[in-house]
């Protein structure tokens, strides 16, 4: 069994490198009509840019793609500033009427979008005359060398029951020196895939066959990421289904988590297309689909008939109502942990990093202030968006729209969501994101804390103080402090993941929907210095300061009736 693995390790290595590899083949020139035919198309007005790019790629040569996109982009640079001159000129001279002329000309989108779509026309070579081979030779043997990795951990894990030896002595899964190589992987991919997609145009060649089928167009670098993202659940879904084969509740939420983003967030938007409707994600509600109130969606889903307004009314009924209602009866996990799929790639992926996560007071602090900025950031940015929306102007109390959006998609949308988020699962631990940056998560965290059945609970009279429960709690929760004092476990960050009840070896710890009266149970013991104990049991005196919150809080006990409350 362990030379399977080591053979299926050198497999997906293969596979792995030839993926890679294919970013630098093929080569990348246009025909003048070629050319002419997509200036048409994109309907651009001077005659510059064709200029331009006609010296730039219309050749004999045979460009790499690097190359190819370097020519791209200058010629892109040369037709706007040169309208960005005369602008200024026109400026100068008071010219108003001239310059407002200009606008028309300039070219408006990313430098290597267009370089994207001129190299999807001008690409030739092995990935895009030979997909199909390419895809065995890719993903096929990536699929197949990770599952020869991973099944026969079946048989070398023994008996079902968590199995974690070791975890901090391998360098992929102690922040060593493989860790830091798949991390800079990663990392590199994310930012190649969100700002030079034209550098994997031969990826989205490799999967045009798939693309053609499901929406009946030509693979983009997002599709690309779709697919991606679905393969390497699934892949990685068959270690849950191994390492937590006697824990069936973690068997059902690894199958839930793959069915919605398979389905609903890939398949369905997929085949949307196809049938010229607006593709979207069902499940995927507000602020985390945090562009569904920008103009341009709006306009669509307005423009989209029946079907886009249906689907406006899902969005805002889904964030407003079906969200809360939800928590409150199963808490967040019902999203994030069984439902989204940033939280379905962390569980399946990102499962091996998780006992990275810090468990620090500082970084509590650090999680309690940032996910709550990005959360207001969005709400933010969504009624600045509204309000110009609305009203026609381009600015809310001197706020520009368009900038707070651009801000907001660089920075959270495409950085932390995911070049930090899931590039720094190795260092960071898995839930990086769902932990510090998602604004649902937070949202979702409110009413869970405040407004919710659920709660872990814990008896502490069977806890033997391993800690294994805090160790590969992704959110950071010190959960053996709760455990050891028999306390119920009610945080805002926690997603009901339910891995400590998985690798707690007495059965310490159970995730529960109840009562609301008594969710809430702190256990903290008094000494009689700090407090006066007779009075405290008559007059219903404060125990206990909570920290968690910016203001101050105190729980308050009856003893009579058991009950505690919040003044």
């Amino acid at each position: 069994m362990k030379i399977l693995k080591q053979a299926g390790f050198v497999i997906f290595l293969i596979g792995l490198s030839i993926f890679t590899g294919t970013l630098f083949t093929g080569t990348f020139n246009l025909t003048s009509s070629e050319l002419a035919s997509f200036v048409t198309e994109k309907g651009y007005k001077n005659e510059l840019i064709l200029d331009e790019l006609t010296k730039a790629v219309v050749t004999t040569e045979e460009l790499t793609i690097f190359e190819f996109s370097n020519r791209v982009r200058k010629a892109y640079k040369t037709s706007n500033d040169h309208y960005d001159a005369l602008i200024a000129s026109f400026d100068a001279d008071k010219n108003w009427d001239k310059k407002g002329e200009q606008y028309q000309y300039k070219i408006y989108g990313k430098p290597h979008t267009l370089s994207f779509e001129l190299a999807k026309i001008a690409g030739k070579g092995p990935a895009k005359e030979h997909a199909g081979i390419l895809w065995l030779l890719t993903f096929g043997l990536g699929i197949i060398g990770a599952l020869l990795f991973i099944l026969p951990n079946f048989v070398l894990l023994g008996k079902a029951g968590i199995k974690n030896n070791g975890i901090y002595l391998e360098a992929s899964t102690n922040r060593g020196f493989i860790a830091w190589l798949v991390l800079v992987y990663l990392v590199s991919f994310y930012l190649v895939l969100y700002f030079m997609p034209d550098y994997v145009v031969n990826w989205t060649y490799i999967l045009d066959p798939i693309s053609k089928t499901l929406n009946g167009g030509l693979a983009s670098q997002w599709f690309v990421y779709g697919f991606l993202y679905c393969i390497i659940m699934l892949v990685m879904a068959s270690r849950m289904y191994i390492k937590y084969r006697h824990n069936k509740y973690q068997l059902i939420r690894t199958t839930s988590v793959l069915f919605f983003q398979i389905v609903f967030a890939f398949l369905i938007p997929e085949i949307m297309t196809s049938l010229n409707m607006p593709g979207y994600d069902f499940k995927n509600a507000f602020p985390l689909d945090y562009d569904f109130f920008f103009d341009w969606n709006l306009d669509s889903l307005r423009n989209s008939g029946g079907i886009g307004i249906f689907i406006l009314v899902w969005g805002i009924v889904l964030t407003l109502i079906i969200v809360p209602v939800m928590v409150y009866f199963f808490g967040k996990r019902w999203y994030c942990s069984w439902v989204c799929g940033c939280g379905g790639l962390a569980e399946t992926l990102g499962d091996p990093y998780r006992q990275h996560s810090d468990k620090s007071l500082n970084s509590w602090r650090l999680e309690r202030w940032l996910i709550h900025f990005v959360l207001l950031f969005s709400l933010v940015m969504t009624l600045v968006t509204l309000y110009t929306y609305f009203t026609g102007t381009d600015s809310f109390l001197g706020i520009n729209s368009q900038w707070i959006k651009d801000t907001y998609s660089f920075l959270i949308g495409a950085w932390f969501a995911g070049v930090i988020g899931t590039g720094f699962y190795p260092i960071f631990g898995n839930r990086v994101w769902c932990r510090f940056g998602c604004p649902l998560a937070a949202y979702l965290g409110f009413v869970q804390r405040f407004k919710s059945r659920f709660r872990i609970t814990t008896n502490g009279g069977q806890c033997i103080s391993c800690g294994n429960c805090s160790t590969y709690c992704e959110q950071g929760i010190d959960v053996r402090a709760y455990a050891q004092k028999g306390e119920n476990i009610v945080r805002s960050s926690c997603v009901g993941c339910g891995i400590c009840s998985a690798v707690c070896p007495r059965g310490v710890l159970k995730l529960e929907n109840g009562p609301e009266n008594g969710r809430i149970n702190p256990t903290d013991i008094l000494l009689g210095n700090d407090v006066d104990l007779l009075e405290l049991i008559n007059n219903k005196k404060c125990l206990l300061k909570n920290p968690f919150y910016v203001g101050f809080y105190f729980l308050c006990t009856d003893f009579k009736q058991q009950k505690t409350w919040r003044i």
